[in-house]
């Protein structure tokens, strides 16, 4: 089983980040804008979904790594930390998912 973790990750986004788009994929994301981000995140949420589906693990796993890095590129995009997310999974988990749930704002439509 592999150490390596999410913060790493987050590192190495940042890292790419800060080449020159010509020679970063995620430079090249980011310099395209949170939109193009966030739909590419989009995408790669879908193909999980679908290989979700199918069950094969080999695919999901696959998928599942293009999920979280794309979604850590969006949130480079958006000046948002991992430390942020972290701490509201957090704030979170001290209670119920279902009484976490009720606490939240309701929508009005």
């Amino acid at each position: 089983m592999s150490s390596f973790t999410l913060a790493e990750l987050e590192t190495i986004v940042a890292s790419r980040a800060a080449a020159p788009p010509a020679e970063s994929y995620t430079a090249a994301s980011l310099a395209k804008g949170p939109v193009h981000c966030a739909k590419k995140f989009g995408e790669e949420a879908v193909e999980a979904v679908i290989a979700a589906t199918q069950g094969d693990r080999a695919p999901l796993v696959a998928e599942s790594a293009d999920v979280l890095f794309h979604l850590m590129v969006v949130w480079k995009s958006r000046g948002i930390a991992l430390g942020e997310v972290m701490a509201e999974l957090e704030r979170r988990t001290v209670q119920s998912g279902h009484a976490e749930k009720a606490s939240r704002p309701k929508s009005t439509p």
